[in-house]
């Protein structure tokens, strides 16, 4: 999706889940065939979905690769070994860290976050109780998904200028909004400030934190911050969802919440170390993440420290997704079959759909996008003003229209702009993913808020 929360986390896509998250009666779990899953990446391609994707299986410690499409660069091949972009899926190597850290004492999960910050940072607090490293790690802090300082200078690379001091700017002026732990909420700068806190914790970096505690134990030696010349050779380059190459994303900040890069293979390896809790070295550890700890708002799942875990068919899914600016990843695994799933997609549309499905082929795959033909037509630029301005579709979450010359354009918190097109006086299309947006007004012809149609989802905005 182009309009989503937050650009490089995704948001757990609930809507698309909502077929598979009824409980129902367990049955005998089918997972589709090397055939039917080299079709499903095919059709990512030929649909346009999918620029190149390299998925994988692992039943029972028997891995699978498949790959559809091309890198999108001359000389760098489509495999197991192929450099991505994975997101949010940093997410759950920092609860891993976290847990490897709980595990030797080092902190503790009901350690306050400020233990481990300069004492000149004030973290917010509410009646009486302060913000956890549990808080953080099970997105009920009560932080916003983003600060609102976050103002990039460069939409293509929007993470890269934010610094420690504006996300400790940010800290010490927010006032919560409700009790901590009270609801869950998808925050990328609350595990980008866990990320942060235990860097501090042990006095490095994030990035050498996580490769001497996760990496290098796991032997993911693709799997890095900072491309080494054979993971830069390797990368496949980031596309748009219309398809166009896109740059890459830095998050020196936030590292924790969506920084890393890898490959198949190695997320294989963690993948293994996942579902077998007495792997040696990590396995115990990493088993203490995957534990139900707090509900998740408005549908039948739970989260860990990070993972989320959907109850379908009768049985947990764990899993977390992540995306960049031309990236969409997945990675999850049924632990009572033994089996995962890891797919890396270098374009901007979901794969989750597909990840689910080679869990259990009764998860639905989602269909291609609309060809409706749609019919542009020019709107007089004193109408087209009257719909500039801020629309606020949630708490963190804002359309900002604004217009140039005889153009409209689009754009969704921290993410690109893009243009819109007329097909109707206040109807207007997106070029470069199935959505459009309605602009509504009152009685008296004022303009009172927009409409966000994508995904088979209707979302109201209303104009501040």
């Amino acid at each position: 999706m182009i309009f989503k929360p937050k650009c490089f986390a995704l948001l757990p896509t609930l809507a698309a889940l909502a077929t598979i998250a009824t409980p129902q009666l367990r049955a005998q779990v089918t997972v589709p065939s090397d055939s039917a899953i080299r079709a499903i990446l095919q059709n990512r391609i030929d649909t346009k979905r999918a620029v190149g994707i390299v998925a994988a299986t692992l039943d029972h410690g028997r891995p699978r690769i498949y790959a559809a499409g091309s890198s999108g660069a001359p000389g760098v091949p489509l495999d197991g070994n192929t450099v991505f972009e994975i997101g949010s899926i940093t997410k759950v190597f920092t609860a891993s860290l976290l847990a490897d850290m709980v595990a030797r004492g080092e902190v503790k999960l009901d350690d306050p976050v400020a233990k481990y910050l300069p004492k000149s940072v004030r973290i917010p607090s509410r009646n009486g109780k302060q913000i956890t490293l549990l808080d953080l790690s099970t997105q009920s802090s009560g932080l916003p998904r983003m600060p609102t300082n976050f103002t990039p200078a460069d939409n293509n690379n929007p993470y890269a200028d934010y610094t420690v001091a504006q996300m400790y700017a940010f800290l010490s002026s927010y006032e919560l909004t409700r009790d901590i732990g009270a609801q869950y909420e998808y925050s990328n700068l609350g595990v980008g400030l866990l990320g942060h806190a235990l860097a501090l914790r042990s006095g490095k970096s994030y990035e050498n934190l996580v490769t001497d505690r996760i990496l290098r134990p796991l032997g993911m030696n693709d799997t890095r911050i900072t491309l080494s010349p054979g993971m830069k050779s390797r990368l496949a380059p980031g596309h748009s969802a219309s398809g166009e190459v896109v740059a890459n994303w830095d998050l020196p900040t936030l590292a924790g919440a969506g920084a890393l890069r890898s490959t198949v293979n190695d997320m294989l390896k963690f993948l293994a170390a996942n579902l077998d809790s007495t792997s040696a070295p990590l396995g115990r550890v990493l088993a203490t993440t995957h534990f139900a700890r707090r509900d998740v708002n408005g549908a039948q799942m739970r989260i860990g420290l990070n993972w989320h875990i959907l109850t379908a068919f009768g049985l947990p899914i764990v899993w977390h997704n992540g995306g960049t600016g031309g990236y969409r990843t997945f990675i999850g695994f049924d632990q009572a079959n033994n089996r995962g799933a890891i797919v890396l997609s270098n374009q901007s549309v979901s794969p989750d759909d597909i990840g689910f499905h080679l869990l259990d082929e009764r998860a639905p795959l989602a269909p291609p996008p609309s060809t409706k033909a749609r019919t542009e037509i020019s709107v007089d630029a004193a109408v087209l003003d009257t719909y500039v301005g801020v629309y606020q579709l949630a708490p963190t979450f804002a359309i900002t229209i604004t217009r140039e010359g005889a153009s409209l354009y689009a754009q969704a918190t921290g993410q690109p702009r893009f243009q819109l097109f007329a097909e109707a006086p206040t109807e207007f299309f997106l070029k470069e993913v199935d959505a459009q947006i309605t602009f509504e007004k009152d009685p008296a012809g004022k303009v009172t808020r927009l409409v966000l149609h994508q995904g088979g989802q209707n979302a109201p905005g209303p104009k501040k």
